[in-house]
């Protein structure tokens, strides 16, 4: 089933937050506040809530400070995927403790006070259950949930937002077994929905604004009774990972086997 409508918003007045605060209870002051201003954003059932995974760091206290942000990255980091030098430092790029390959494991210096750098959540999937349960017995409809963070992409300039953690959500639309317009069947094909439901809401959250919650209606049949996975299924691994080094990661690594293993060179 594909929608042929959808809206998002996102509702403003968030307060900063800070180490310890009640997540869920500010969301849910969000949401009422939000709903008073604006009868028709009640919050209905199949609603997606999609909140920047940066104010949960927050909460979490997943706060370092700036100085210490190369050891941070080291610390987060699990395998080095590629390093690269320029005029104003080194990028690492690595795959991260959730899972993820990121620039800088995803530690980030935006939207946190200056002298201070924010890591990951701890647990992206298990906070997003948590939130969604809070949420919806504040609510009493069924909704989903997405956290998000932002990321590059290979092959691709810019950036965009992916789903790290997801509750009561399909983050992957398997249409395998279809058919297309034109009646051939679909081989191949599983949509990564909550990555794309992470980059619409970027679309009215934006990065600098202060609206680290979206809220997108119109995708009921993406919403689930019980939690599901998660965002980590979304996560390729394994023979699937067909680019786990870099070029010249990759290059070096072939050079540092053949060395180690002579014997096994290739012969003319």
């Amino acid at each position: 089933m594909t929608a042929t409508e959808v809206r998002v918003w996102a509702p403003t007045g968030l307060p900063e937050v800070a180490p310890g605060d009640d997540l869920a209870g500010l969301l849910v002051a969000l949401l009422r506040d939000d709903a008073d201003a604006a009868p028709e954003h009640a919050l209905r059932d199949g609603d997606v809530l999609v909140l920047t995974s940066k104010v949960v760091s927050k909460a979490e206290g997943r706060v370092v400070a700036a100085d210490d942000r190369e050891q941070a990255i080291t610390d987060e980091t699990v395998r080095v995927v590629a390093t690269r030098e320029h005029a104003t430092g080194v990028t690492r790029i690595v795959e991260n403790r959730l899972g993820l390959v990121m620039a800088a494991a995803g530690v980030d210096a935006s939207n946190t006070p200056a002298g201070t750098v924010l890591l990951l959540p701890l647990d992206p999937d298990g906070t997003a259950r948590h939130l969604r349960a809070a949420l919806q017995a504040a609510f009493g409809v069924r909704l989903g949930l997405v956290l998000t963070d932002t990321a590059g992409r290979p092959w691709r300039q810019g950036v965009t937002d992916l789903a790290i953690g997801a509750a009561g959500v399909e983050v992957l639309d398997d249409l395998r077994g279809q058919v297309d317009s034109f009646g051939r069947p679909l081989v191949m094909t599983v949509a990564a929905v909550a990555d794309e439901i992470a980059s619409a809401a970027e679309l009215v959250k934006g990065k600098a604004a202060g609206r680290p919650l979206a809220v997108v209606r119109g995708l009921a049949h993406l919403v689930t009774v019980d939690d599901g996975p998660g965002a980590r299924v979304l996560v390729r691994t394994g023979d699937d990972d067909m680019f786990h080094l870099g070029s010249a990661e990759a290059y070096a690594q072939g050079w540092k086997d053949a060395l180690e293993r002579p014997d096994e060179a290739p012969r003319e």
